[in-house]
């Protein structure tokens, strides 16, 4: 007997490659933005196919993926490398993110819900007890995801996926630069009081307190990351 397959669903094997190649994305996005693919560092997909166990096929589309994200550049004749970091491109970043994520916030504060509420406070409550952990390298990627997953908490109820999308992407790339500069420094206190001082106008529906927050937290944040990239420069 013929096995129909149901209209609209596709063939388990093309599941199969799509799930792997948005594996191989998230793999290879944690490991540009941990530090673990170093900034300009070559990529040779024969290398990163032995190492992950998978054909070039799914690879090809992860690194293309990536590649349209601006953390890979992919250059004809001369393959594939990791996006490169400079204070200018740190100040375009800042500069993007410090104008929309507030638009977000603003849009997010204007639709937001009880369950957004909840949300935000759990997560800045997660955020705030492993802020008083210190497990080494651990407590790195803990208190990254948290801090991500609470900036990102705080827009979610924003309706324009596109801006959404967009502030997704700066955070990424800020994350980035905190941890390749920052991974050794304690977390200021001032960033937590900022981070409870943010929560706070937001529950309250100040949606002008909220966004000037949001824009200072921003920019102060990456004042600590332009001085390491100026010691870098400097050593």
């Amino acid at each position: 007997m013929t096995r129909q397959i149901p209209i609209g669903s596709e063939p388990a094997p093309e599941r199969g490659r799509a799930t792997l190649a948005t594996s191989l994305v998230e793999r290879l996005r944690q490991e540009v933005l941990s530090g673990e693919l170093l900034p300009g560092q070559r990529i040779r997909l024969e290398e990163l196919r032995d190492r992950y166990g998978v054909s070039l096929s799914p690879l090809r589309e992860a690194v293309s993926r990536l590649g349209s994200e601006g953390l890979l550049l992919i250059e004809d004749q001369r393959g594939v490398r990791v996006a490169p970091v400079s204070a200018e491109n740190l100040a375009e970043v800042v500069e993007l993110r410090a104008d929309l994520e507030p638009k977000a916030l603003r849009d997010s504060i204007l639709h937001a819900d009880e369950e957004w509420e909840v949300r935000i406070t759990g997560t800045l409550m997660q955020l705030s007890r492993q802020e008083k952990t210190d497990n080494g390298q651990q407590r790195v990627e803990r208190w990254e995801r948290l801090h991500r997953q609470l900036h990102m908490s705080l827009v979610s109820a924003c309706r324009m996926p596109l801006l959404l999308q967009f502030c997704s992407m700066l955070n990424d790339r800020g994350d980035r630069y905190r941890r390749l500069f920052l991974a050794n420094r304690t977390v200021d206190q001032r960033v937590v009081l900022e981070h409870h001082q943010l929560v706070e106008a937001c529950l309250e529906r100040d949606a002008d307190k909220a966004c000037g927050l949001l824009r200072a937290h921003i920019e102060g944040a990456a004042a600590y990351v332009y001085e390491a990239l100026a010691r870098q420069d400097h050593d």
